[in-house]
């Protein structure tokens, strides 16, 4: 079961189309309180489907120890007619919800864990990203 799929929402269907700035992210740039993150290094759109297997990966490598964060939902529909269906009619149905990446994003913090286990969970969590990665750590 895909947990991030939003509940409700304002609007069904959104009219524009998603844009990637080629901007660097200053908000969620840096470690807040934990010692270990994901950062991304390319612009992208993660996918919930994405984002929900990199949390498996994670959390099968951690074994129910350490705690963590991700600090992004996706929050933007992604509609697309099905085949065999004709032009016009309106917008078609929600096919994925997605979030824009920026460059410099943490995407996962972990804590209460070892640095070999945060650096092994990690690298499995970022080979199911559709981005470049890099593993960060406070000293």
């Amino acid at each position: 079961m895909n947990k991030f799929i939003p509940k409700n929402f304002k609007y069904k269907k959104v009219h524009k189309k998603v844009y990637i700035n080629k901007l660097i992210c200053l908000r969620l740039n840096y470690l807040k309180e934990n010692p270990y993150g994901l950062k991304i290094l390319s612009n992208g759109l993660l996918s919930s489907v994405v984002l929900e297997a990199a949390r498996k990966s994670i959390k099968k490598k951690l074994k129910k120890v350490g705690i963590l964060k991700i600090n992004v939902f996706p929050n933007i529909p992604i509609t697309k007619k099905s085949n065999g269906i004709r032009m016009g009619k309106g917008i078609g149905n929600i096919a994925q919800w997605v979030f824009p990446l920026k460059k410099g994003l943490i995407l996962f913090e972990l804590n209460n864990v070892s640095l070999n286990t945060a650096k092994i969970a990690l690298k499995a969590a970022s080979y199911k990203l559709p981005v470049k990665t890099k593993f960060i750590y406070l000293k």
